[in-house]
């Protein structure tokens, strides 16, 4: 708390100084010096978690299986509306930004087939729906919490070998007690 303090007050103190300073021929009169309320500093705690409850944990992966189920047949639906307000805006600015488009559409099996993409519709038409056109609407998911309204969903998989194995599906954060694709 101290060290935070210290890195508040230098910047501060520099300020006044350069602010308050005289220049050659001026005087600086002494003056009632008024003082200031103790600044309240809001820190926010870095995210540890290792401290989530298991309770949060068990619920926290339960609605985003959920979601995930819910997404998959959105998918499944061809719902590009319903799939697109499961997106941050952000994330559609990313996805759908020309030099996305492009890229995607440069890659051998647009080349291939001779789609080239030129919305975030295209993009859903023709790269998320066939990417999840066999997956199962049950998943088996697991998550990892990035912050306390973030997380890495997971679909488990076991592999031929007997392997667990663990694929990202998406970031999710959840906003206005819904979860979003943040990408």
């Amino acid at each position: 708390m101290e060290g935070i303090k210290l890195r508040l007050l230098i910047p501060l103190a520099l300020v006044l100084a350069v602010s308050c300073a005289s220049g050659p021929g001026n005087t600086v009169e002494p003056q009632e010096v008024e003082t200031l309320p103790e600044i309240q500093e809001v820190v926010a705690e870095e995210f540890d978690p290792t401290n989530v409850s298991q309770a949060y944990y068990v619920s926290t992966r339960d609605d985003v299986q959920q979601f995930v189920e819910q997404l998959n047949q959105i998918i499944r639906n061809r719902n590009y509306n319903a799939w697109r307000a499961a997106l941050t805006p952000e994330y559609i600015a990313v996805i759908s930004s020309p030099e996305n488009l492009h890229r995607i559409s440069e890659t051998a099996i647009m080349k291939n087939n001779r789609i080239v993409l030129r919305t975030l519709d295209d993009y859903f038409t023709h790269v998320v729906v066939p990417s999840r056109a066999n997956v199962s609407n049950r998943l088996d998911v697991d998550i990892a919490f990035i912050s306390e309204s973030r997380v890495r969903a997971f679909s488990v998989r076991t592999t031929n070998s007997g392997e667990e194995q663990r694929v990202i599906l998406y970031d999710l954060e959840r906003i206005d007690n819904s979860w979003k694709i943040i990408n």
